[in-house]
């Protein structure tokens, strides 16, 4: 089965949800954002959502910066 993962095109070998992709991938699931189809996922819908033929999965982690004393800012860095 294809899909695009962050704009790429990967295939899959069986039904997968959305935590099972991301134990595929080692991911940790703890600090990242996953989209479906441009919808932004709750985490607690990761094991309920399926992937389907075609779909697109972006997956972004999310990095703290800023200066010292400020309010740190997030920044979104596209996992590949």
């Amino acid at each position: 089965m294809k899909i695009h993962l962050n704009g790429e095109s990967f295939e899959i070998t069986s039904p997968l949800n959305v935590t099972e992709l991301l134990v595929k991938l080692e991911i940790d699931p703890r600090l990242l954002a996953v989209e479906r189809n441009l919808v932004v996922l709750k985490r607690a819908e990761f094991g309920s959502t399926n992937i389907e033929e075609g779909d697109e999965i972006e997956i972004v982690n999310f990095v703290g910066g800023g200066a010292r004393n400020a309010t740190p800012l997030l920044q979104s860095r596209v996992i590949k």
